[in-house]
């Protein structure tokens, strides 16, 4: 893997359990559904606790534990003591099919597999040599963990670092298969207090976590620069936009973050927003001017549009709060990391012209694993290529598309190679192709189109999709052709395909 330097946040690496204050005893998680509340002292004490436990099942410094757990504030804890043992947590979507777990599994060859008691049916049987911990609540606020029906036993041992791997997540491509990042402790030490100091948290506000957990968005973002911060975080087990209003003013929730699918799905539900909220953050796609307006008339605060991915830890750019100047269409100013807008030699473009976004700083990951082809393409002294366009102006980023061809439908990054490949498994399928139709919604949805040998109709291939694919990564429509345009030298653009289909409707 290439090195990424640190280069942005004051102070030296951190390990990621070094964000809780042992001494406090404020509220640091928040169940909506049944109040319990665990403070950042209980929250330490828990995770060092469980990750003892995971010790015992076989789990080390340098190892994989795969984890498939709700939002809540389990999860919260598992990912803590994971890496307070040195381990790697690589948490996955529970929506996943067992196809799809088997693929991330042997991907990435855990040693144990953490699930909630009687949980996780598909991915257990995915892997049904893999160990798996079983946790429940315990008495003391913490977790039980469980292994073949026993209770582990507490095992100490050396402490994780900040050098250690946290997370180990997967990022699609659009011709090759999804590639392993690594992010270290450091990693996320450092976005999580650049994140409190841009949006000047403290120990007094709440946040509301609606994203997925086993993002960095709902991880990095909502809950970890929270707890650096010392306040709270509203963790509900499944996100509800119909319960969002009441379970906000019930808990003096001061800001949220989420993608701009959620934040429609929540203006869509009657409510009014707590007299507590103080800002909106809107990631994880663009947001469009009408649904920014819309929100800040509802919230009745700020909306704050922040651009990040998995690679950089999260963000890397954002708009500021006020007195500072919210720019409509832009993503902000540099929050999280250094940017640069350059041509393809990586050097810089001239002022207000087109080129692709590149970032470096602490959050930066070090390089993907086992790819040395992707990494000699995405990093260059230091730098990391994002695969965007964006354009600078006057310090605020404006993107202007993708360079690189994954779907981005509702927040969640999709690999067209994978729809496609999920219908080419079809036996009437012989050529397929997967892109993104723009979405009021979602930003995208899915879409394909396909050459047929055999009789089979699209809903007939959308069935067969389902059998591999989680709901979200399905095409919308799926369009029967008598041949895929190419380009002379016989490669698809995926770009191009909405306008060929007359916008894919």
């Amino acid at each position: 893997m290439p090195t990424a330097p640190v280069t942005t946040g004051p102070g030296a690496p951190e390990p990621l359990l070094d964000l809780v204050d042992a001494d406090r005893e404020a509220p640091a998680l928040v169940s909506p559904e049944n109040g319990v509340e665990i403070s950042h002292a209980a929250l330490r004490e828990s995770a060092l606790e469980l990750g003892e436990r995971l010790r015992s099942a076989g789990a080390g410094a340098g190892d994989r534990v795969a984890v498939v757990l709700p939002n809540g504030p389990e999860i919260v804890q598992v990912l803590l003591a994971i890496a307070g043992i040195g381990a790697a947590a690589a948490p996955l979507n529970p929506a996943y099919t067992e196809p799809e777990y088997r693929f991330y599994l042997e991907d990435m060859a855990p040693q144990l597999l953490v699930a909630a008691a009687g949980a996780a049916a598909s991915a257990r049987a995915a892997a049904p040599d893999l160990p798996v911990v079983e946790i429940s609540a315990a008495a003391n606020g913490g977790l039980r963990a469980c292994l073949a029906g026993r209770e582990l036993p507490r095992t100490p041992g050396p402490a994780g670092g900040a050098e250690d791997i946290a997370l180990l997540l997967h990022t699609s491509g659009t011709t090759s298969r999804p590639k392993q990042v690594p992010l270290l402790q450091r990693n996320l030490t450092s976005q999580a207090r650049s994140i409190a100091r841009h949006y000047r948290l403290g120990r007094d506000d709440i946040s509301y976590c609606a994203m997925p957990l086993f993002h960095v968005h709902g991880l990095v973002a909502s809950t970890l620069a929270q707890l650096a911060a010392g306040g709270s975080v509203v963790t509900p087990s499944r996100f509800s936009p119909r319960r969002f209003w009441g379970q906000a003013e019930a808990r003096g929730v001061s800001w949220l973050s989420a993608g701009p699918t959620l934040h429609q799905m929540i203006l869509e539900h009657p409510g009014a927003a707590p007299a507590s909220l103080r800002f909106a953050r809107s990631c994880s796609s663009a947001l469009s001017p009408q649904l920014m307006r819309e929100a800040e008339a509802r919230y009745g605060v700020p909306m704050i549009e922040a651009y990040g991915m998995t690679e950089a830890g999260h963000q890397m750019t954002s708009n500021p709060l006020p007195p500072g100047t919210r720019r409509e269409g832009s993503v902000g100013v540099p929050a999280g990391a250094e940017v640069r807008v350059v041509d393809q030699a990586g050097a810089d473009v001239p002022a207000g012209a087109p080129g692709e976004v590149a970032i470096r700083g602490a959050g930066l990951t070090p390089g993907y694993l086992n790819n040395p082809e992707a990494n000699a393409a995405a990093f260059f002294d230091g730098w990391f290529r994002t695969g965007d366009e964006g354009v600078l102006d006057d310090g605020y980023l404006h993107l202007r598309g993708r360079l690189k061809e994954m779907i981005l439908r509702g927040g969640e990054n999709i690999s067209p190679h994978e729809i496609e490949s999920a219908l080419l498994a079809h036996p009437h399928v012989g050529e397929a192709v997967a892109f993104g139709v723009d979405d009021d919604k979602y930003g995208q949805t899915v879409a394909a189109a396909v050459v047929l040998t055999g009789a089979a109709t699209p809903e007939e291939l959308r069935r067969h999709a389902r059998e591999s694919l989680a709901a979200f990564k399905v095409p919308d429509r799926i369009h029967v052709l008598d041949e895929i345009p190419k380009t002379p030298t016989g490669k698809v653009q995926r770009s191009r395909m909405p306008a060929h289909l007359d916008g894919g409707r």
